[in-house]
């Protein structure tokens, strides 16, 4: 029988349009604007006396809030109005210092039955959600001095394998001062540093105090050099933490000589996103000192548990977290937390090169750790915050070698959550170069939700005209096209937040533009419907040819359009792959809307039934 769907297909039709509408229903709850409190140590707990002093930040710069939740360490306060967001965030962190990390955040309001079922809102970009924009400057002195400390090393290793007997390798600023007691011994010297080291220094000669002394002083190539090696690597570290912290469509670019651009759409908590990003946090490993070695070459730090707790340490440091290829934090057969550590084959080298020796001795961990501190000063008569920044270090850890270690070894003596923070940043690799935030700009919600409501005009408006249009051409079919269109629209959202793809402006467009195109098929259908009828088929038959020889035209066009689609987002960054992944699964949906959802509601009126007339416009 003519245009007739077996019960199954109809079936299948209404079950996809079903879920469509259950898993795009959450984009119709809008979140709350809110205020994140989270300690700026891991695994530290939020105490009642932290909360009611937050309550008392809000009270006294006279901000409603409501809806006040605690997780474990996170505080969340609900707020009246997103626009009471930076003040809210300037209040409390003023009240409670640096000890605690104030963001901005949006309280998602989906029903629990929503989240049940595995339905949430779409994604949206940083143009509509708002987020977090960081500015972000590479400390290049701190880093080519560290450079040049290394060399100090290296220098007093290799001059002793070449057996030149030198008095003293120091640093002093930018530059390495090689001292000898025979002018031979500074000439044999800076054969092999020349030999070995070409085109890294601008060596010059002195005799001070009876010494002959060879100054070396790093070339401007050499700093080039180091400052693009130091931001590129800095920039492949902030790329993969951002994928750590699971950011959809993130920007992480260059920008200058100096400083990198990071913007994370939707994360109003840049709790997490500083905590993770700015965060210069390694290892360096380091034998216990024994006793009765000189205080020159030991340094004492606390316990990062226990501040009272000391030890002494030598200076000397058997490797750092850069050599570290992977790492994962789990628990111990006593079900405590620890990090699994693996090295690289240089830094494993050497572990195992200075264990052996060391076997019984206590080695120790410790937690290097740049962190911002925020002091006040008056500019003009009014108090101004100002950020330094502090380099921080402590024990973690400090066990006795067992036997000689490799490759693989692990690190206890950690908290849970400073176990899952720390092998999230070593195993992202750690800043070549410390860095430091010097602009930070959060793109509110308010801003956002302007867009939106412009973008959902230019929707409507167009949706509208093209309505009209099709129930003037079309009449009763014009009104099954515009259904479909309807459809399609839930579909579209429905597919988007499923996956979990980002809405941006330029995505916005591209549904605007599917709007367009969703009823081209049918234009086409319509049409050859028109052409049947005209030709003298009867209204069955003629829906039947007009489904059947317009499916062909219709798959080849959207076919064509669906590569250019997809070739934009293989080729395209940023508001293009938004455009290029809107307008693709636009262009699935409206395909199964134009081609199955209207047969599907054409069947159902006309089909299996003696049909006179159909109510398709023109002259039929």
């Amino acid at each position: 029988m003519l245009n007739k769907y077996p019960l199954w297909k109809n079936l299948l039709i209404l079950v996809v349009v079903a879920l469509a509408f259950i898993y795009a229903a959450p984009n119709l709850y809008p979140p709350d604007a809110a205020i994140q409190v989270t300690p700026a140590r891991a695994g530290a707990e939020m105490s009642a006396a932290t909360l009611n002093n937050v309550r008392k930040a809000l009270d006294e710069a006279e901000i409603s809030y409501f809806g006040e939740e605690v997780n474990g360490s996170t505080a969340l306060l609900r707020l009246e109005s997103a626009d009471a967001q930076l003040p809210a965030k300037a209040a409390i962190q003023r009240k409670l210092g640096d000890e605690f990390v104030v963001a901005l955040n949006l309280a998602p309001t989906t029903p629990d039955w929503l989240v049940d079922l595995g339905a949430g809102p779409m994604t949206l970009g940083l143009d509509l959600s708002g987020g977090v924009h960081f500015l972000m400057e590479v400390d290049m002195d701190e880093y080519v001095s560290g450079r040049i400390k290394n060399y100090r090393e290296d220098l007093r290793t290799s001059l002793r394998q070449e057996d030149i007997k030198y008095r003293r390798v120091v640093v002093e600023g930018n530059k390495v001062r090689l001292s000898f007691r025979q002018e031979a011994l500074r000439s044999e010297a800076r054969t092999f540093i020349n030999r070995n080291y070409p085109g890294e220094f601008l060596p010059q000669e002195e005799e001070v105090d009876g010494n002959f002394d060879l100054i070396l002083m790093l070339t401007e190539q050499k700093i080039r050099d180091f400052e693009d090696y130091a931001l590129k690597q800095n920039l492949m570290t902030l790329r993969n933490r951002v994928n750590e912290l699971g950011v959809a469509e993130p920007l992480v670019q260059r920008q200058g000589r100096n400083r990198i651009v990071v913007e994370l759409p939707g994360v109003q908590d840049t709790a997490e996103a500083k905590k993770i990003l700015g965060k210069a946090a390694n290892l360096e490993f380091r034998l216990e000192a024994e006793p009765g070695a000189s205080r020159f070459a030991t340094e004492e730090y606390s316990f990062r548990d226990n501040q009272n707790r000391t030890a002494r340490l030598e200076k000397k440091v058997i490797t750092t977290g850069d050599s570290v290829t992977n790492a994962s934090s789990g628990f111990d057969e006593n079900s405590f937390p620890q990090v699994n550590i693996s090295l690289d084959s240089k830094g494993a080298a050497r572990m195992t090169q200075v264990t052996k020796k060391a076997v019984q001795r206590r080695m120790a961990v410790l937690f290097v750790e740049r962190k911002p501190k925020t002091t006040y000063e008056m500019v003009d008569g009014v108090e101004q915050p100002k950020t330094i920044q502090v380099v921080e270090k402590s024990i973690i850890s400090l066990a006795t070698i067992q036997s000689v270690l490799g490759s693989s070894f692990r690190i206890t003596g950690l908290q849970s959550a400073e176990a899952n923070e720390l092998a999230l940043l070593l195993r992202s690799g750690a800043l070549a170069a410390p860095m430091d935030f010097v602009e930070e700009r959060t793109v509110g919600p308010s801003l956002g939700a302007e867009n939106i409501e412009m973008g959902a005009r230019s929707v409507m408006a167009g949706l509208a005209l093209v309505l009209i249009a099709m129930l003037v051409f079309y009449r009763a079919f014009g009104l099954i096209a515009n259904i479909a269109l309807a459809v399609n629209l839930v579909l579209l959202v429905a597919l988007m937040s499923i996956i979990g793809a980002t809405l941006t402006l330029p995505g916005i467009a591209g549904i605007v533009l599917t709007v367009g195109m969703a009823v081209d098929a049918n234009v086409l259908i319509f049409s050859r419907i028109r052409e049947e009828l005209k030709n003298g088929r009867s209204p069955q038959q003629a829906i039947h040819e007009g489904y059947d020889r317009a499916f062909l035209t219709i798959f080849d066009a959207n076919l064509t359009t669906l590569i250019v689609a997809v070739i934009l987002f293989a080729v395209g960054t940023g508001p293009v792959k938004g455009f290029a992944v809107t307008l693709s699964f636009g262009i699935l949906t409206s395909m199964f809307t134009a081609i199955m959802v209207t047969r599907a509601m054409t069947n159902l009126l006309y089909g299996g039934r003696r049909v006179e007339r159909l109510s398709i416009g023109g002259k039929a």
